[in-house]
């Protein structure tokens, strides 16, 4: 009998056990999912509070908008906020002066003034074709013997180029011998012009005179002296007043044409001073000015063409001969000017990266304007004054875009759950179970 009643007791205790612990441990969840659901209710009115300031590109800090969009590469734009803002500089980083020192950073000044700029462009020798002659003749007829027999010879003014025999020519001839038979002196003038149209000279002229005969093939002399140029007759051709039969090309004074890049267009003027060298005649230096600057940009290269004028007088320099022209420009105005070394370009932007100071960097976008081979004209996006860098500025520059770039899209760092921690304290051995 007292066997039975101790295992009734044992049952006993271990029941109201089981029961207080139920009791305690439905409590302890009570107390933690109202708790949570408190902490939860708290942050949700901090984040309605919470306006955004504008909206950023994930990967580029620098392009901001007033509204949610997209970026220029197709993702949405995070807001930012003004803790956010506050907290954490977007793509600012830190370097350590030995960091700096072992990537041999460099910094310079950017400074206001006059952009100074040399234009270098390639140029290609060119006959004057002001002083090029076109030989055409006034009349009809084929031609009986070439003097000049190929593109590229010497001729001396006054040297035979070609005889041509012309029915026109002979006719004219014949009516001036008439009219000196008839002693008739205004047929006898009208009859001169005549052959002077045919470009018969006085010498022409005063030996048919003496002579009374006409002359079938007449012979047509060189007007300048130069280079042939554009020979395109041959012995027997039959020839026209409208065809070329050849070009002579005056060869003590010659063009340079220089092909200017699009974007340097405008600092180009004319009488501006321009330094020209050759490949063929290393270190001596041509001098001369600009002196034409053609209307239209080229069709295929869309480069501007600029003429300067050589005196040429031993005839040293060569049609088609390569040149290197350097310009010599000033821009008109002042600007903010940068060392063309600290510029970042990607194709898309020009980016630079400030130097704050006490070892921080941030990269910037800048609008640029006229760019020389030392300074760029910056239009925009910085400073007289503000220090840029100018080495090892491609690393800190992917660091400062990659620190704005996760920044945004990290996630909000969250209240604490002050339930959760309330409950991971309980000091379970305190419990006294039975």
């Amino acid at each position: 009998m007292k066997l039975v009643q101790k295992v009734l007791t044992v049952s006993l205790v271990a029941l109201i056990g089981a029961a207080v612990m139920t009791t305690l441990l439905s409590g302890d969840k009570i107390s933690h999912s109202v708790s949570h659901s408190d902490s939860q209710t708290n942050a949700d009115a901090k984040a309605d509070m919470r306006k955004p300031l504008y909206w950023v590109a994930p990967m580029d800090p620098n392009y901001r908008r007033d509204k949610p969009g997209k970026s220029p590469m197709g993702m949405d734009l995070v807001a930012v906020y003004s803790d956010d803002a506050q907290t954490s500089d977007s793509g600012v980083i830190s370097v350590s002066p030995t960091l700096a020192n072992n990537l041999a950073l460099r910094t310079a000044t950017v400074t206001h003034g006059v952009l100074q700029s040399t234009i270098r462009a390639p140029g290609y020798v060119q006959y004057d074709e002001d002083r090029m002659v076109h030989i055409h003749s006034r009349a009809e007829g084929w031609v009986e013997t070439l003097h000049a027999r190929s593109t590229g010879t010497t001729i001396v003014k006054g040297q035979p180029l070609y005889a041509l025999y012309s029915p026109q020519i002979v006719n004219a001839q014949e009516e001036f011998l008439l009219a000196l038979r008839s002693d008739n002196t205004r047929l006898m003038e009208a009859s001169k012009n005549r052959l002077k149209v045919f470009q018969l000279n006085d010498k022409f002229i005063q030996q048919l005179s003496r002579s009374r005969e006409v002359q079938q093939a007449v012979t047509f002399y060189a007007p300048q002296s130069g280079i042939l140029h554009n020979l395109d007759i041959r012995e027997g051709f039959f020839i026209k007043p409208e065809t070329t039969l050849m070009s002579i090309a005056a060869t003590d004074e010659v063009w340079v044409e220089a092909q200017v890049f699009e974007r340097q267009a405008r600092q180009v003027q004319v009488g501006l001073p321009v330094a020209i060298t050759f490949s063929v005649q290393p270190g001596k230096i041509w001098r001369g000015v600009v002196d034409y600057i053609y209307p239209a940009l080229d069709e295929v290269s869309h480069s501007l063409r600029v003429r300067i004028r050589l005196a040429d007088k031993n005839a040293e320099l060569k049609p088609n001969m390569f040149a290197q022209v350097e310009i010599e420009s000033a821009s008109q105005t002042h600007a903010i000017l940068v060392p063309t070394e600290a510029l970042i370009r990607t194709g898309k932007e020009d980016r630079v990266v400030l130097a704050l100071g006490d070892g921080r960097f941030k990269s910037t976008t800048v609008t640029l304007g006229q760019i020389t081979d030392r300074f760029a004209e910056v239009l925009s996006g910085l400073d007289n004054g503000d220090r840029v860098v100018t080495s090892a500025q491609f690393l800190l520059d992917s660091e400062s875009n990659k620190r704005a770039g996760l920044r945004h899209l990290s996630p909000a760092i969250e209240e604490p759950d002050l339930a959760t921690d309330q409950h991971q304290s309980v000091d379970h051995s305190q419990m006294t179970h039975h």
